[in-house]
């Protein structure tokens, strides 16, 4: 939906997933992230894939859990892609976001880009069909055609969401990305931002443009700028 105004708190909240992906991250890191999500209604708490269990038992049965697969980079091969996606499912996550293999898409092997895609999903909805699967194409890295046939591959692949950024790239997410993604997906599957979003002028801006979800590390931030 676009030309979207937020007004609530709780309403802008539930578009945030709050991340913790630094390497530094520490037990109580989390468990102080967990607290915020409960606190401030965000979407899900995002975490690395070592602490999914953990962050499970503190969310409790019905608050969602995000991680990612092969993250930042997406140059693992795709048998281990498969087994830590489904390994994530079994530990509790309820959302996982996956770095596509940026250099193998780049060098023209997208039927295999797409097998990769289309095998990771299969496991992961075989084993727990809500589970929402999303795949990062890393923009700062593509061209605004690349951009295009990137997301086209993810929306073959029967995928949940396209992400634009892994956070960790060359840049973050721009608003003329999403414009593009949406460019080519239209309402067919979701949007998340992410990389750079850290204030709530920023992700009202990514929303507006046709944004379903934002994954940063500011959540609370952003939340502030409301008030």
């Amino acid at each position: 939906m676009d030309q979207r105004t937020l007004n609530d708190s709780n309403e802008l909240a539930k578009f945030l997933d709050f991340a913790k992906h630094h390497p530094e991250t520490t037990e109580k890191d989390i468990r102080e992230l967990c607290l915020a999500v409960k606190k401030y209604g965000f979407h899900s708490a995002f975490v690395n894939p070592s602490w999914i269990k953990l962050t499970r038992q503190l969310m409790g049965p019905t608050g969602i859990v995000g991680t990612v697969v092969s993250f930042p980079l997406g140059q693992e091969t795709k048998d281990i892609k498969v087994l830590s996606a489904m390994k994530a499912v079994d530990q509790g996550a309820n959302e996982i976001d996956v770095s596509m293999n940026v250099g193998l898409f780049k060098q023209g092997n997208h039927e295999e880009v797409l097998a990769e895609m289309e095998a990771i999903i299969n496991a992961v909805k075989q084993l727990k069909k809500s589970v929402l699967v999303k795949f990062i194409i890393e923009t700062g890295l593509l061209t605004n055609e690349e951009i295009k046939k990137a997301t086209e591959l993810v929306l073959k692949s029967g995928a949940d969401f396209v992400k634009t950024c892994s956070g960790m790239g060359p840049r973050g997410a721009s608003l003329e990305d999403i414009k593009i993604i949406k460019s080519v997906v239209g309402g067919k599957i979701k949007i998340k931002a992410a990389g750079g979003i850290d204030t709530y002028q920023e992700a009202m801006d990514f929303i507006r443009v046709g944004v379903d979800r934002i994954g940063t590390s500011k959540a609370i931030e952003i939340l502030e700028g409301l008030k």
